[in-house]
């Protein structure tokens, strides 16, 4: 929601024109997201509601033990490609933030043996460009801006793992506790760990390619 109130500010005053549209995918739960359309309706943004049978098909598809949250997400993101393609756009904007980069970056880290994290903007293999205005802005101040005018969002009573008889997600609720628990001890984290994903020194790391090159040179 903060997301669309701020690009709704910046087409007011950008110094050039662009057109976007909000659109909200549902699970096939009976989720209910009207107030959405109602507040956008209210703000004159364009918003679509995409009905999706997104629930019943992780209910057949979902392998025991996997992911349930990258599953979902996937499918999610691959109804969001596929509306913005048949509909002309050429970018798709997501609302991820600070923290959502940080929690994923320490999650492969731990948990998948990769250093990876979220972009600010990169290219899909459909050539959609995938662009996240918010994320050097903290999930705090995204709330803040939400309670402060007042604007219903949706929470946890949408989310497809509480109606199923599964393990319930951990990791990324373990890494936010985490990364919470640092920032106590040292509220300058978010600014260091942002500043680090801008300087990376890759040639520090167990690179097996570049000791395979320093070899060939003697």
């Amino acid at each position: 929601m903060t997301l669309i109130h701020a690009l709704k500010r910046m087409q007011r005053v950008a110094p050039f024109d662009f057109e976007f549209k909000a659109v909200t995918i549902t699970y096939g739960m009976g989720e209910q997201v009207q107030f959405l359309a109602d507040h956008c309706k209210e703000h004159d943004i364009e918003h679509e509601i995409i009905d999706t049978e997104i629930f019943d098909i992780s209910k057949e598809k979902i392998r025991k033990n996997s992911s349930f949250c990258s599953f979902v997400s996937r499918m999610r993101r691959g109804y969001l490609y596929t509306h913005a393609l048949e509909g002309g756009y050429n970018k798709l904007a997501l609302g991820h933030h600070l923290d959502d980069a940080m929690e994923s970056f320490f999650m492969n880290f731990f948990y998948n043996g990769s250093m990876r994290s979220m972009p600010p903007v990169y290219k899909a293999e459909n050539g959609l460009m995938v662009i996240r205005p918010l994320i050097f802005c903290r999930e705090r101040q995204l709330r803040a801006f939400a309670d402060s005018n007042e604007i219903g969002v949706i929470g946890d009573e949408a989310c497809p793992a509480m109606r199923m008889d599964i393990k319930m997600p951990h990791t990324r609720a373990s890494t936010k506790e985490l990364l919470a628990k640092l920032e106590e001890s040292n509220p300058q984290i978010f600014v260091s760990m942002k500043a680090a994903f801008k300087n990376f020194h890759p040639k520090t790391f167990f690179n097996i390619d570049d000791l395979d090159k320093e070899d060939d040179n003697g």
